[in-house]
């Protein structure tokens, strides 16, 4: 009897590792095509593109834990470095934005599997990428920007300002506050809307515990 179930176990475990590696991977293309349909913003400058390939991410972590929405992040990225013009600080700063919305909303839906869990973990993932993308912004992003790819601060806050029509713009400080948080709040704000719209249909599915 004690063998059977042990047989039972590591059928069930074999088949969840199935599941979440499938499921991981589909995710993942989801995520690049959507990804390399990226777009600008009005009033935002030419460098900051805007795309929903968070989403996948999200709903990998809410099926199957908050690391595998970070596989999908580190994924994704990944396969997108042969088309970026940024030397890659673009796609490392994409991992770490997104892995923290990711992860903040997806151990919060572990919490909480319903349609209020996964209303609160979008809003607290939301307030986590906001402030968490201006301090790595502030302190990697633009640097790098600025030492490896040799675009000199002074053009990134023109860049910035020429863009922004209600603010002036005139310090890497004024860069952060009206230029990514405006930025991040709208995506955050936008995929949440667009995540919950889709995650309506899908909260059978999602709701359930991968163990």
């Amino acid at each position: 009897m004690t063998e059977t179930n042990d047989l039972k176990n590591q059928n069930k475990k074999r088949k969840s590792l199935i599941y979440k590696i499938a499921l991981t991977g589909v995710m993942t293309a989801l995520a690049e095509v959507l990804m390399m349909l990226e777009i600008p913003l009005p009033l935002m400058p030419g460098f900051l593109k805007y795309d929903f390939s968070d989403i996948p991410a999200l709903f990998a972590g809410f099926a199957c834990g908050p690391v595998a929405g970070i596989i999908v992040e580190f994924l994704k990225n990944l396969i997108h470095m042969p088309f970026t013009g940024t030397q890659y600080i673009g796609e490392a700063a994409n991992f770490i934005s997104g892995s923290i919305f990711v992860f903040v909303g997806a151990f919060t839906y572990a919490k909480m599997r319903n349609k209020k869990g996964v209303a609160l973990s979008l809003v607290l993932g939301t307030v986590a990428l906001t402030i968490a993308t201006s301090f790595v912004n502030y302190f990697f992003s633009l640097p790098l920007y600025e030492s490896v790819m040799g675009f000199p601060m002074p053009a990134i806050i023109d860049m910035c300002d020429k863009a922004n029509t209600f603010c002036h713009i005139s310090s890497k400080l004024d860069v952060i506050l009206m230029t990514f948080v405006p930025f991040n709040i709208f995506k955050g704000i936008t995929i949440s809307i667009v995540a919950f719209l889709c995650y309506l249909p899908l909260h059978g599915i999602l709701s359930k515990k991968v163990d």
